[in-house]
């Protein structure tokens, strides 16, 4: 269940960004002949909804329903007491509460046509329930997938999208400010609780607390004890965006080293030569429903580099004097030759 704060913002997602992201979801469908388009949502599958119309799922699951015609709308297993939630934080024509969403959205699209063509993103991960719910609310729907469409009009991110992740990565670094005590659980805490503050609507904490020893990232439970050089990453959602920030405790010429071969390295990307000299090295953006799926890094075996205008989050391990350091940051990928590059400075204060 998320704990930070859902709430929709008129000046930062107007209605004009929501309408001008379904005309061009709309003309997708009518070039791919599919007369509706369904998107999975939950706590860690978000991405598509949320880009769409803005809905956050706290927990639960949905489902999305675009017809070519008409408004989205919403198919939740949520309860009914939600609903006035869901439509001020959310811009659906209707909210359907019901326990199978499947089944339910299913029936609401055959009622229109019994034989629609249907799109379903991310098919192959859709849970077996609700896929065989589809297909029993809906024997002549014809269900086809519709990952390579989504996944290409979610590619570049618009001038919205963009602002959004520029106020993660600031609150990302406020937050990992907030880092001090004595204790690692200290830290964390305090970094979890600027976040909050700062209006963030998810924050994930990850530590290396001795770097000398492990260079992993790893989830805290209990009171790990300090090396000399440690490190925390926070994952931050705002408004739907997702980014990461990595910070290193270390000698302030070390850290510096590494920003800047984290600059070097991002301004090639989609290329992967800038990170020849790094330990390991990865790239994490949206590509449908995950807000941060793996795209290309020196331990993925399949590569989905990231395109032109794409918005990105690399986090790399170098040997600097030395010294092993994790850096990261959140990028955007250049366009027409450009180079790629950070959006937030990945030194503290």
């Amino acid at each position: 269940m998320r704990r930070g704060l859902i709430a929709r913002s008129l000046v930062e997602l107007p209605d004009a960004v929501f309408d001008a992201r379904l005309d061009r979801v709309r003309t997708a469908m009518q070039g791919a002949h599919f007369d509706a388009l369904v998107i999975y949502t939950n706590i860690t599958r978000p991405a598509g909804v949320s880009w769409l119309v803005g809905f956050v799922p706290y927990w639960s699951e949905a489902l999305l329903v675009v017809p070519r015609k008409g408004a989205p709308y919403l198919v939740a297993a949520l309860s009914f007491r939600v609903k006035s939630w869901i439509e001020r934080t959310s811009r659906v024509g209707e909210v359907v509460h019901t326990p199978r969403i499947g089944l339910k959205a299913a029936q609401q699209i055959a009622a229109t046509r019994p034989d629609t063509a249907v799109g379903i993103v991310d098919f192959d991960g859709l849970p077996a329930g609700i896929a065989d719910d589809l297909r029993e609310g809906g024997p002549g729907l014809a269900l086809r997938d519709a990952s390579a469409l989504f996944a290409a009009l979610r590619a570049k991110a618009d001038p919205a999208e963009v602002a959004l992740a520029v106020t993660a990565a600031a609150i990302a670094h406020k937050a990992l400010t907030a880092a001090r005590g004595d204790t690692l659980n200290a830290m964390i805490a305090g970094v979890e609780s600027e976040a909050r503050q700062l209006e963030a609507e998810e924050i994930y904490i990850a530590a290396a607390p001795d770097l000398e020893r492990e260079s992993r990232l790893m989830r805290v439970e209990g009171e790990a004890a300090l090396g000399k050089t440690f490190a925390l990453r926070a994952t931050v959602a705002y408004k739907g965006t997702w980014v990461r920030l990595v910070r290193s405790v270390c000698q302030d010429s070390i850290a510096q080293k590494a920003a800047a071969r984290l600059a070097q390295a991002v301004a090639s990307l989609p290329s992967d030569r800038g990170f020849s000299g790094f330990r390991s090295w990865l790239v994490e953006g949206c590509r449908m429903a995950q807000p941060l799926d793996p795209l290309i890094g020196s331990r993925l075996d399949a590569a989905k580099p990231p395109p032109p205008g794409a918005l990105v989050s690399v986090q790399g391990v170098l040997m600097i004097d030395g010294r092993t350091v994790l850096v990261g940051a959140p990028a955007l990928i250049g366009q027409s030759g450009e180079a790629a590059s950070l959006i937030v400075d990945p030194l503290y204060d």
